[in-house]
């Protein structure tokens, strides 16, 4: 990792909407995120159901944490609101953010890292407007506030790194939530941080190796070797170190390219399934996932199933094309006969994922020998057509026959943005 000052050296804003979904169920209420017990949760998927936001007040008096269980909120809160989640319109709150932000820098110079959370490379705004780094972060900060009634967590750094550990640490525990930092302040703020987890880019997978080869503060990391560092965990070992200092020589301006090609569909069941039920919604997100893989113009040659217990355990199947595929008619199929080759007729079913695996774009689709050609070419017509129908009508428009069975949950899910009410 390079640590040339003259890259590293901006002036970046990391910027948290403080429990977005919780607050904008409040403001929507007329209500004041910092005084209301809320939580967002859809009470229809049982009290097991993850709790997606938490509003500060029912976090800071009562201790509950977002994505905690609804089982585990205490129900004799006085005024406590269940709220389902409205996904179309925290998208939208989300986008009028990001609205703001351009008010106040360029394009190029914001990186939408989620939907509550951006970064903002300030450096070449504050001469022109003869600001400081906080003066600067204060306006935007009150142009949210003014605007959406949102609050914000705000760090300032000279680095991505930099500004996210310092909104992360030390910002979302001040009462004005805003927190810059130097490089001198990087010994005193971020060293005595433990467990290692809690420092951006540490999972708890890489706190275990850690852990297990002696470092406990981020402290320990930073008066190691980098080299010792890179030999037992590799280039991942060497960014920790040089983060450990407070370097971080990423670009917000970079484009960052993934080399983790992959898609995939997910969902929690809302009530118990049984075997002989499995196969019905294992079609209906094959249809999903191959609807995506079409959008994107992509084919993938694995796929892997997973299904999940009523206890929380599972187990996962792969099945691999000869050649790559976005026929939801061959997944769906391959799929349901990987489910059905191990019978498991005992036990309740809760969850279901399949990923695509080394999609590649469909120009690179080259036919086989092995193929029924005028076969496949009347499914793929078909599929296209489909999904023209579902992109330009809307996905009910163009359903399977198992969709309006009690088991399907295909017209449930049409109706739902990641997975949510809209």
């Amino acid at each position: 990792m390079q640590t040339d000052m003259k890259r590293t050296d901006r002036v970046i804003l990391a910027i948290d909407l403080k429990s977005f979904y919780a607050s904008v169920e409040c403001l929507g209420r007329d209500m004041d995120p910092f005084t209301t017990p809320l939580v967002v949760a859809d009470e229809d998927r049982g009290d097991g159901t993850i709790v997606l936001a938490a509003s500060p007040f029912i976090k800071k008096e009562y201790g509950v944490k977002s994505r905690c269980r609804l089982y585990e909120v205490p129900k004799n809160i006085k005024g406590l609101i269940i709220a389902k989640p409205h996904m179309k319109r925290y998208l939208e709150v989300s986008a009028d953010i990001n609205s703001i932000y351009l008010d106040f820098v360029a394009e190029q110079d914001l990186f939408v890292y989620s939907i509550d959370e951006s970064f903002l490379d300030v450096s070449e705004y504050l001469k022109i407007h003869h600001d400081t780094p906080i003066s600067y972060a204060k306006k935007i900060i009150e142009t949210i506030k003014s605007k959406t009634g949102l609050t914000v967590t705000c760090g300032i750094g000279k680095n991505m790194f930099m500004a996210k550990a310092a909104m992360d640490i030390e910002a979302k525990h001040k009462t004005d939530f805003l927190a810059s930092w130097d490089y001198s302040d990087i010994p005193l703020h971020l060293w005595p941080i433990s467990p290692l987890s809690k420092m951006w880019g540490i999972g708890q997978r890489l706190e275990k190796r850690l852990n297990d080869l002696g470092f406990y503060t981020v402290g320990d990391i930073a008066v190691s070797d980098p080299n010792y560092l890179k030999e037992k965990l590799g280039v991942i070992g060497e960014e920790i170190y040089y983060h450990s200092l407070g370097y971080d020589d990423a670009l917000l301006q970079d484009t960052y390219v993934s080399n983790n090609h992959s898609l995939s569909v997910g969902q929690v069941l809302l009530r118990d399934y049984c075997y002989s039920e499995i196969p019905v919604v294992i079609r209906d997100m094959s249809i999903e996932l191959s609807d995506r893989l079409f959008t994107c113009k992509s084919l993938a040659n694995n796929f892997i199933l997973y299904v999940g217990y009523k206890d929380h355990t599972g187990y996962g199947k792969k099945v691999s094309f000869f050649t790559p595929t976005d026929s939801a008619e061959n997944i769906g199929k391959r799929l349901v006969e990987a489910f059905l080759s191990d019978p498991d007729t005992k036990n309740l079913y809760r969850q279901i994922s399949i990923v695509a695996l080394d999609i590649v774009p469909n120009d690179n689709y080259q036919g086989s020998l092995f193929e029924d050609y005028e076969g496949e070419k009347r499914i793929r017509t078909l599929e296209q057509t489909l999904v023209s129908i579902r992109e330009k009508f809307g996905t009910v428009k163009a359903l399977p026959c198992s969709a309006l069975t009690l088991s399907s949950t295909f017209i449930t899910r049409a109706n739902q943005i990641g997975g949510h009410h809209a």
